[in-house]
């Protein structure tokens, strides 16, 4: 396989990613969803060009990237837990009384 096909997938991940949050802005999971799979994208982008370079400078950032991706997933799935159970919804409209 060359970098380019690295290339088209991470860009096609991305691109998936891109539609999902503008086309589904009801849900906040699908949303999480939809950022952690940008990340992936960012990450392939940063294996595959690491190891055509030759250069592991890419991969130990992707571990960086990873442990706030899991941060990230954790406290945010934990928001959510805590809003459904004060909302009984995580819907996006529902939520519109947070704004300051």
């Amino acid at each position: 396989m060359t970098l380019t096909h690295y290339l088209l997938l991470a860009g096609a991940l991305f691109v998936i990613s891109v539609v999902g949050i503008f086309l589904n802005r009801k849900n906040l999971i699908v949303l999480l969803m939809c950022i952690e799979l940008m990340l992936l994208a960012v990450n392939t982008n940063f294996i595959a060009f690491s190891h055509f370079l030759g250069d592991i400078h890419g991969q130990v950032f992707v571990f960086f990237i990873l442990t706030v991706a899991a941060a990230e997933a954790g406290i945010g799935l934990a928001i959510l837990v805590v809003l459904f159970r004060h909302r009984q919804s995580i819907h996006v409209d529902d939520l519109t009384e947070l704004r300051g």
